[in-house]
């Protein structure tokens, strides 16, 4: 009797497989693209706060390098002037680029 699935010997192994599949199935469409977002969202956050970590540091590099150098030539509170100056200036022009080039493409 074929048409009674109790009297076959793999019907258990036949639903279980099913069923496994079909769970497979909706946890690819499901579950699978939530974890590669999650996984997206936490990497690209660590990214940013080692980027801000590394502009920070580097801005801080930066200031500390041309006090060294401006020592050389000048009293050390004309130097800390003198660097905290050359670095805001630069700053202030890289600003002042990036403000101009903010509606580049609009006309």
């Amino acid at each position: 009797m074929p048409a009674n699935p109790l009297t076959d010997p793999n019907w258990a192994d036949e639903t279980t497989d099913t069923v496994v599949r079909l769970v497979g199935n909706i946890r690819d469409k499901t579950t699978t693209p939530l974890v590669y977002a999650a996984r997206g969202l936490v990497f690209g956050i660590i990214a940013i706060l080692l980027g801000v970590f590394a502009v920070v540091i580097t801005l801080v590099m930066v200031t500390r390098g041309a006090h060294e150098v401006l020592n050389n030539w000048f009293s050390r509170d004309q130097s800390v002037y003198l660097s905290y100056l050359a670095v805001g200036t630069i700053l202030s022009l890289i600003g002042l680029w990036l403000f101009r080039k903010r509606n580049a493409n609009a006309s």
